[in-house]
């Protein structure tokens, strides 16, 4: 659904995991459009300790740029010391193809590295066509991305639980 139709930082309890005092997450961050990473990762920070999360529960780590996010969200998944990784990028449609590549690529590892380590790694990319919707996405109009991923990685260690 677009998110002109609903914003991202709204969402349902269901499934939502109340019991997180054991839970630990990873983020992973691309410092590419940092001006819009860094408000995504305030916002998945902000909304983790909302609902319980300490700051000894979170792991943060920085990649280069988005294409590096699921070698970023890998290396974190494989120990056993993590329950999610959440993964927070922006990559903005340019005059080239290289964005469509970038983005299929990002989309395609992430999804891989969730299924190999089975654990939750959440693809909190922005892909918007331009600097305002990017902006309107992480923390503006739309709301922030950062905290849907953060939402949707406590979701996923609810979901068994429903």
């Amino acid at each position: 659904m677009a998110s002109s139709l609903k914003n991202l930082s709204e969402y349902t309890q269901k499934n939502l995991n109340t019991n997180l005092t054991d839970k630990r997450f990873g983020i992973v961050v691309a410092e590419w459009n940092e001006a819009i990473t860094g408000k995504l990762m305030e916002g998945a920070i902000n909304t983790l300790k909302k609902h319980g999360v300490k700051d000894n529960q979170i792991v943060i780590h920085t990649v280069p740029g988005s294409f590096e996010l699921s070698l970023g969200a890998q290396w974190l998944a494989q120990g056993d010391d993590l329950d999610a990784v959440i993964c927070l990028g922006c990559i903005i449609q340019g005059e080239t193809r290289h964005f469509d590549f970038i983005a299929h690529a990002v989309a395609q590892g992430i999804t891989q590295v969730s299924l190999k380590y089975d654990k939750p790694v959440i693809f909190g990319v922005l892909t918007p066509d331009n600097q305002q919707q990017a902006l309107d996405r992480a923390g503006g109009k739309h709301g922030n991305k950062g905290d849907e991923a953060a939402i949707t990685a406590i979701k996923m260690l609810g979901f068994w639980e429903d």
